[in-house]
């Protein structure tokens, strides 16, 4: 025999917020970058493989290098954010393929996100040359110079604003 207890707004308001409060804070997860289906980047051969081989096997990389055309990278990471909170990255992988002049692989290097080292980047400002102004000297610049004094005076000026020689 059941016995039926009859469930309240109260209680039921209760449930409802527990079971949505704990499914909001859960982080969400993704991947981003190269995903190695059949074979990992590190599993490529030094001396065997070349650059058709390593092509065919695991795809076109995700980078190259600037300054040399026989270094590719394969890079995939992880990342983790919860609720409004900054995302994350939980782990970072970067396998650097090297090549020779004869396009078989050099050498074969695996990075983590331990390996990783915090830069200080410039501040989106391009620092100029040249005389800076401060605040004072800005707002007093201007001070006793009228639109038509700027370049002497209108009777002065002949039409065409140039000025009789």
């Amino acid at each position: 025999m059941r016995i039926r207890v009859p469930l309240r707004p109260a209680s039921a308001a209760l449930i409802a917020a527990l079971s949505l409060g704990g499914t909001a804070c859960a982080p969400i997860a993704s991947n981003h970058g190269f995903v190695a289906l059949d074979v990992k980047p590190s599993e490529v051969k030094v001396g065997q493989d070349t650059k058709s081989t390593v092509l065919e096997r695991l795809g076109s990389p995700s980078a190259t290098s600037t300054f040399d055309p026989n270094l590719w990278f394969y890079v995939s990471q992880s990342v983790e954010q919860k609720a409004f909170y900054r995302p994350r990255v939980t782990n970072r992988d970067v396998v650097a393929v090297t090549f020779d002049e004869a396009e078989k692989v050099k050498a074969v290097n695996s990075y983590s996100l331990e390996d990783g080292k915090v830069i200080a980047l410039n501040g989106r400002e391009t620092p100029t040359r040249g005389r800076e102004l401060t605040i004072l000297e800005q707002l007093l610049g201007t001070v006793g110079r009228a639109a038509g004094t700027l370049g002497g005076d209108e009777e002065d000026r002949q039409p065409g604003g140039r000025r009789p020689e």
